[in-house]
């Protein structure tokens, strides 16, 4: 009974009188598959008995029907609570762990090893002051091991542990675990770690996790829940300037009007001036309220509500910063992006971009390199595919506010999300900025697109054409410009092969190349809306998000998806460039409906079936459509 109530004791977490005289470190545990990371941290809590007995009989049981062990208790199966995890006995999602010893608290975040789940590996360590990168001692560094300690680095972890561990499988030999720990100092040496210590462990019978193993005398370091214990790691998130997302605003009530967030940096006091990063807008702080009540002050990590002395506007995805140390506002910038998608990042596509609460929309202008996480070499790539990290510049649609990331890892990260699906398609730290959004002004002109409109007795808009080569798209759009131009209209028709010929002739037929071609022939019909023009685009314009994006840059209801719709058969019979015919023999490998895909618009305007109807039928409902629509008045 004693021993319970000892372990049992031991095992609180964190008691409300004690809490205060701890100080709190969050790690992560990573590295390469069934290197040991849960067993490793299942075994610290099991040796400095941190389990309660119904967590070690509730252990006992699914060692019974899921361990690896043998008649031992898997110590991995405390971290590994997925059903999934424990059939195939690897670690899928990010196991968090709360923790205290006598010294300070702790937060682990177990994180897995396959390549597969980079994405949670990625958000484990976004919020950790420290790793532990795990190796096993007959395998030695492998390029998961090298990629895990690559996104520890770029992710802003200073201190590293190297567990070297299953030293029993290799008989605690020394001089395999110096091999071991002298190429990675090597490779971490240009990874600007501020310490990288090694140590030397068996996590399944514990030796050196928190305890000093007696089967490795030469070790004269630390154990490793010894060196957690001791390990100075205090971050600069105090020091560092007010910086508060705001993601709520509170209004129970006509009398309350309060701002909820998670201080990300810095302090904060009743009384203290503060900007709002988007309008520079000033005001003081009225009130800090808490769940505890009111409080005077407050620093990063607290969730707070804060009051504002003046009525100034402030919404969900502001910051409200040090005026004295204000954030940077820009439309362009420098970021390294780890890639999470099965498709790939693809620059001139339109994402969505979210940084500190806020989401705008965003195109990866151009992708300058990709990371060799062998060699760390800058490789020149054109896209970037799932678990791959880049260097790319990044153009937003509007204005944001933001820190580069190496002065805060609250608001200078981002995520890229899929337009249409919602996904979370790669993660990114914001190094620089390319320019100021001061230094580029939109300059106003007396004519205006109205004017020019009223002009041209005529509602401009984009009658975009999509649909499979040999569809009819051209034909099409010829005669509906033949219709417009004999009744006195304003209109120019961009066709994807004549626009080959110059604007973008420099462009191949690669799926980025062919995002790039949408982008700058959507960029193109913008300004001939502007101009006052019908304008007509027949392009394939395979993927949605392309479409999407084309829709996006101008106004409501200027934007006409018309889909030319025939099957792929009806195409390849009329074939009357010999395109699919010259795909089918292997010369065209990325021709659409063959070796590349088309994805038909779900909700277009206008749906024509040309297997059907004659060209000119369809033009004259297009045009139809447009005296419904008062495009033509």
């Amino acid at each position: 009974m004693k021993a319970t109530s000892d372990r049992n004791a031991r095992a609180q977490p964190e008691s409300a009188a004690a809490a205060p005289e701890r100080d709190l470190l969050r790690f992560l545990t990573c590295g390469s598959v069934d290197d040991g990371k849960s067993t490793l941290i299942g075994r610290l809590l099991l040796d400095a008995a941190l389990v309660y007995d119904d967590h070690l009989r509730a252990l006992a049981r699914d060692s019974k029907l899921h361990g690896t062990v043998g008649a031992e208790l898997d110590a991995a199966l405390l971290l590994d609570g997925l059903e999934a995890e424990r059939e195939q006995a690897i670690t899928i999602d990010v196991a968090y762990r709360h923790f205290a010893t006598a010294r300070r608290r702790f937060i682990v975040a177990d994180t897995p090893g396959h390549s597969h789940y980079t994405r949670n590996m990625v958000t484990g360590a976004s919020t950790s002051d420290l790793a532990v990168l795990l190796v096993d001692a007959e395998k030695g560094l492998l390029e998961q091991t090298r990629r895990h300690a690559y996104l520890c680095a770029l992710l802003g972890i200073r201190d590293v542990v190297l567990a070297v561990n299953k030293m029993d499988l290799i008989g605690f030999r020394e001089d395999k675990f110096r091999e071991i720990a002298d190429n990675f100092g090597k490779f971490a040496s240009r990874l600007n770690f501020r310490q990288a210590v090694a140590i030397p462990a068996a996590a399944r019978f514990g030796d050196n996790v928190v305890r000093r193993s007696e089967r490795m005398p030469w070790h004269a370091g630390p154990a490793l829940l010894e060196f957690l214990e001791t390990v100075d790691v205090q971050g600069a998130a105090a020091s560092s300037p007010l910086r508060l997302p705001v993601q709520w605003v509170n209004r129970p009530n006509a009398e309350f009007r309060g701002y909820a967030g998670t201080i990300a940096s810095g302090t904060l006091a009743t009384g203290d001036h503060v900007v709002v990063g988007r309008s520079g807008v000033r005001s003081r702080i009225g009130r800090i309220v808490t769940l505890d009540g009111d409080r005077d002050l407050a620093g990063a990590g607290d969730a707070v509500t804060v009051t504002l002395a003046d009525d100034i506007d402030v919404s969900r995805g502001d910051v409200l910063a040090d005026p004295q140390r204000p954030q940077q506002t820009a439309d362009a910038f420098t970021a390294h992006v780890v890639w999470l998608s099965d498709q790939p990042l693809l620059p001139g596509r339109t994402y969505l971009l979210k940084c500190a609460g806020r989401t705008v929309g965003a195109t990866v202008s151009e992708l300058n390199h990709r990371i060799d996480v062998i060699s760390l070499a800058e490789v020149p790539a054109r896209e970037l595919h799932l678990n791959e990290i880049g260097h790319a510049s990044i153009a937003t649609l509007e204005p944001i506010t933001f820190d580069p990331y190496d002065a805060n890892r609250e608001t200078g990260s981002f995520i890229l999300i899929d337009r249409l699906t919602n996904e979370t398609l790669g993660a990114g730290m914001i190094r620089q900025t390319l320019h100021h959004a001061a230094d580029v002004f939109r300059q106003a002109f007396d004519v205006t697109k109205a004017s020019r409109a009223q002009l041209n007795d005529q509602k401009p808009v984009i009658l975009w054409f999509t649909g499979l080569s040999g569809a009819g798209k051209s034909t099409i759009a010829n005669f509906v410009e033949r219709k417009l131009h004999a009744l006195g209209k304003r209109t120019y028709l961009l066709d994807g092969d004549n626009v080959r010929r110059g604007l973008t002739r420099d462009l191949g037929f690669s799926e980025g190349d062919r995002v790039e071609n949408i982008r700058r022939v959507a960029e193109a019909a913008k300004l001939f809306v502007d101009a006052g023009v019908i304008t007509l685009v027949a392009f394939i314009s395979p993927f949605r998000a392309e479409r999407s994006m084309a829709r996006g840059l101008v106004e409501d209801g200027e934007f006409i998806e018309i889909y030319v719709d025939a099957s792929l058969e009806i195409c390849e019979r009329r074939d009357p460039k010999g395109l699919y015919r010259r795909a089918r023999l292997g010369e065209l490998p990325n021709f659409t409906g063959i070796g590349s895909p088309y994805e038909p618009p779900e909700n277009p305007e206008l749906r024509l079936d040309s297997s059907r109807h004659t060209a000119e039928s369809l033009a004259d409902r297009v045009l139809e459509y447009l005296r419904q629509r008062g495009v033509l008045r």
